[in-house]
């Protein structure tokens, strides 16, 4: 990519994800490997009239944290963590992990030490975006690592990221906008309704969601986007779900996961890979055990798994749901130190339906 990339990116970011305006405080957060468009996010800021405040983080640095620090080094909250989350008028984080194995050698037990610290935190800060105190955007840089997790290069990978983004329109901001008017239609649909019924391949799930808000997501929290989301009635799900695609976290990669849900607890799990790493964050908490979240992909421009969470969760035709933490704005109750999202892909064979009548069939939304 070049510089006129990412001062594209940086401006739909600024002005479109985040609507900074004038005198605005705005921490921008990420990995040094990001430079060039952490910079130019900060320029947008500064021709937005807002004051950018740019945290980067060194390579290896969270590893050295969990690997070497004391408990009371994994305790601390710096200023920094602080004032983005509990300070900041605005947050933009750019993800870029220029090792996504990084974290592989580190005992499950302190990272969960270390976001158990935070945690109340987290919670004041999700309490803060849900009254609009805040707002805030994540989205990801193109390293290496992640085209290598993706099975692409790295140049055929930044071309994929920045058509999800939509940057590659002549207005990324109206296509996005076309975008969440599709998905506020599948939102009015939703809404009066509340039973949800998935079936496919290893699965056959009921949740509730009579009373929640759906909540469109339409390029502004999340770069890209493309998902409508609620939070479930916390004592609702019941049955079993197969999760499609391994679930990429913290270093690990947790395959063919399987639950069995009753009355809103996880009472059985399983993983072909990985499965001590699945059981220990399911022990995070009471509330990992329960779903914070359900979700439904649209960004049809997506269509390749890459083992990013951030891309794969939005495609088209897909589902998802997370363990743990769920967003106040949804409605949602859950409280947890974790946010864990598995997709179920039923684009082949499955079938969602609500309140008996069919929404997703075989990846294509047919109200």
């Amino acid at each position: 990519m070049n510089d006129a990339n990412f001062e594209r990116w940086a401006n739909v970011i600024v002005s479109y994800s985040l609507g900074v305006k004038p005198e605005e405080k705005v921490a921008v957060v990420g990995d040094v490997t990001a430079e060039p468009l952490l910079r130019a996010i900060g320029k947008e800021v500064l021709d937005a009239g807002g004051y950018p405040v740019v945290i980067p983080t060194l390579r290896g640095q969270q590893a050295d944290l969990l690997m070497y620090g004391s408990d009371a080094q994994l305790s601390y909250l710096s200023p920094l963590e602080t004032f983005a989350r509990l300070e900041a008028d605005c947050l933009a984080i750019v993800a870029a992990d220029a090792n996504t194995r990084s974290l592989s050698e580190v005992d499950p037990a302190r990272q969960l030490f270390h976001r158990a610290a935070r945690a109340e935190m987290n919670k004041q800060y999700m309490q803060r975006a849900a009254k609009g105190e805040m707002r805030w955007s994540l989205t990801m840089f193109p390293t290496d690592a992640y085209a290598q997790d993706a099975g692409m290069s790295t140049e055929a990978f930044s071309a994929f990221l920045y058509s999800a983004c939509k940057l590659d329109q002549l207005d990324p901001a109206a296509a996005w906008r076309e975008l969440s008017k599709e998905q506020q239609r599948l939102i009015d649909w939703l809404t009066p309704r509340s039973t949800i019924h998935v079936t496919g391949p290893g699965t056959d799930l009921t949740v509730e969601t009579g009373g929640r808000t759906w909540i469109n997501s339409d390029g502004k929290r999340n770069f890209p986007s493309g998902e409508v989301f609620t939070g479930p009635v916390e004592t609702s799900a019941n049955g079993h779900v197969r999760f499609s695609f391994p679930v990429v976290t913290s270093g690990h990669e947790i395959a063919d996961i399987r639950l069995r849900f009753e009355n809103g607890v996880v009472v059985e799990a399983s993983a072909a890979k990985d499965e001590e790493y699945l059981l220990s964050m399911l022990d995070s908490d009471p509330g990992a055990r329960r779903l914070g979240e359900f979700a439904f992909g649209t960004n049809f421009g997506i269509t390749k798994f890459t083992k990013q969470i951030l891309l794969d969760e939005k495609i088209g035709g897909t589902i998802h749901m997370a363990l743990g933490a769920g967003y106040p704005d949804s409605g949602s109750t859950n409280l947890s130190s974790i946010h864990w999202d598995m997709i179920c892909d039923i684009r082949q064979g499955g079938r969602v339906t609500v309140d008996g009548e069919d929404f997703l069939v075989d990846g294509r939304y047919v109200i």
